[in-house]
């Protein structure tokens, strides 16, 4: 079965049942029971297949849940108060998330996403912005390796705002590129408070490299409810969880 959704990429029920020639309760049990084990991901219908090891480009995934972004960057925008200084890794959402940061005030802002750095230079009041050297990958628009984690671990900075690429059901967060998973540890280990924006389709879900427990995150803003077994976990490490209204 997890062959067939992985083929199909998103496949319903039904489709599964016709093609298994089984009941829809019996392929719904062994949705489920693939899902626990991270081999795919049940949605409302039916199942989509979970990459841990890849990711689409920034412009791709800029392009997806767009609307969702939108509004979980406006409602992270106004959780930072004037003067914030703010570690901000990259990622489509922090790119969404600068947008409305850079109408809600003045803040120091280092980040190593040449996006987050270019919206916010050209705020109505600018901010301090610091963007870190290190080697440059355009794909993603952004600076990752070594020489950028040692420049973050010579700052004591009071936010760390972070994308991920997977929050799994025990409350793990996740990404898939390791350097981007590294840049994320020394953030977190360099601010006070970390605050994690990621869409729904996000959570629940699995990649290869772990960021961090639930433990080391104080908020996630997402644009819907995570589902019981996510909340628990994050409800259990004491994660507040924003969903953003849309619009």
């Amino acid at each position: 079965m997890a062959l067939l959704v992985k083929e199909a990429t998103r496949i319903s029920v039904d489709e599964l049942a016709g093609l298994l020639d089984t009941s829809r309760e019996t392929v719904r049990r062994d949705l489920a029971l693939l899902s626990e084990q991270g081999l795919l991901r049940k949605v409302h219908g039916g199942a989509v297949y979970t990459q841990t090891a890849l990711e689409s480009p920034l412009g791709d995934r800029r392009a997806t849940a767009r609307a969702e972004k939108i509004a979980i960057g406006k409602t992270a925008a106004s959780l930072f108060r004037q003067g914030d200084s703010m570690l901000i890794d990259s990622g489509s959402t922090t790119a969404y998330f600068a947008q409305s940061l850079k109408e809600a005030g003045t803040f120091t802002i280092i980040t190593n996403s040449t996006l987050v750095a270019a919206e916010l230079w050209t705020a109505p009041a600018a901010s301090e912005v610091y963007l870190l050297g290190g080697r440059y990958f355009g794909e993603g628009h952004e600076v990752l390796g070594p020489l950028v984690i040692e420049q973050i671990q010579r700052l004591h900075a009071d936010h760390a705002v972070l994308t991920i690429g997977a929050v799994d059901r025990s409350g793990t967060f996740m990404d898939f590129n390791a350097d981007e998973a590294f840049i994320a540890r020394a953030m977190i280990a360099s601010a006070r408070q970390v605050t994690v924006l990621a869409d729904s389709t996000k959570l629940g879900s699995h990649a290869l490299f772990q960021v961090c427990r639930a433990d080391h995150v104080h908020r996630l803003v997402t644009d819907k409810a995570p589902e019981a077994a996510v909340a628990n976990a994050l409800r259990t490490a004491g994660v507040e969880v924003i969903v953003a209204s849309p619009g």
